[in-house]
């Protein structure tokens, strides 16, 4: 959300003293367009504390190396401590973990928490998480937002709905650094999916073998999201919004961002079941 907002709102953009503030307007915008239209009864905003984790980069030394050269526009770095203190300060939790990307985050607290369940993630990975209409992936895409299920993973890549990470380890993902198998494109990665199942079940039945067999040993253990990091499930919820309306005003006069902030608190405020255990 980040990314998207510094790109898509122009750099002219500044607070008091010239501080550049796009993807901060751009990120409080967006989320409360979210809830606006979908009324979440409880909220939670994932961060990559660790975007390319060692753990991850040991098993497979690709994964994500295209992007060391500017993992983070020079312009946007300052700006995140910013979005941050803003979410803090209006009541949305903000959670993420040592060692681990957003998308593990969110697969672990959706493994945690009751359904229904909505993933506003432009992070293709985390189609893998979907869960027939249950647990959803809000897409952002040209011409608005794509509401991805099962179904919609089957229409998009003729694979069973909840099979993307296989998928995605077969064919490869340029955009995550992963090679995939020589020869295995999207037709036959799906072809294999829909056949056996999963990565698991090929390797079990002896598909592939040598070095590629160790690669997609390696790829199981790096590309599915961890669904079971030991973090607690946040309130994602207050009583009202906000709880400190001077240090949010404070906020948004120190930056030139009061109007964001009062969009994103007047979002929040709106929904009933807030207030509702």
């Amino acid at each position: 959300m980040f990314f998207r907002a510094f790109y898509a709102i122009p750099q002219t953009m500044r607070g008091p003293g010239g501080v550049l503030v796009n993807a901060v307007r751009g990120t409080l915008d967006t989320l409360a367009r979210y809830v606006t239209d979908r009324k979440p009864r409880h909220l939670a905003f994932t961060t990559d504390e660790d975007w390319r984790p060692d753990w991850r980069v040991e098993l497979i030394p690709g994964y994500k190396e295209h992007r060391t050269a500017e993992p983070i526009p020079p312009a946007l770095i300052p700006q995140v401590p910013i979005i941050l203190a803003s979410l803090a300060e209006v009541g949305v939790d903000v959670v993420g973990l040592e060692g681990y990307e957003a998308e593990d985050i969110v697969a672990t607290l959706a493994a945690k928490v009751k359904t229904p369940i909505e993933i506003a993630s432009g992070d293709r990975d985390l189609f893998s998480q979907v869960r027939g209409t249950e647990i959803v992936v809000l897409y952002p895409q040209k011409g608005g937002i794509a509401f991805v299920d099962e179904a919609e993973v089957a229409r998009r890549y003729s694979i069973p709905g909840r099979a993307y990470a296989d998928y995605a380890i077969l064919r490869g993902d340029p955009s995550d650094g992963l090679p995939g198998i020589a020869g295995v494109g999207d037709k036959k990665a799906a072809e294999l999916v829909t056949r056996y199942g999963s990565v698991g079940a090929m390797l079990e039945a002896g598909v592939f073998r040598n070095a590629n067999a160790e690669y997609l040993e390696k790829a199981l253990r790096v590309v599915p999201p961890v669904r079971d990091l030991a973090i607690k499930v946040p309130r994602g919820r207050r009583d009202r919004y906000p709880e400190d309306p001077q240090a949010v005003d404070q906020l948004g006069q120190k930056y030139g961002i009061a109007s964001s902030l009062e969009r994103l608190v007047k979002a929040l405020s709106s929904i009933p079941s807030l207030t509702k255990t």
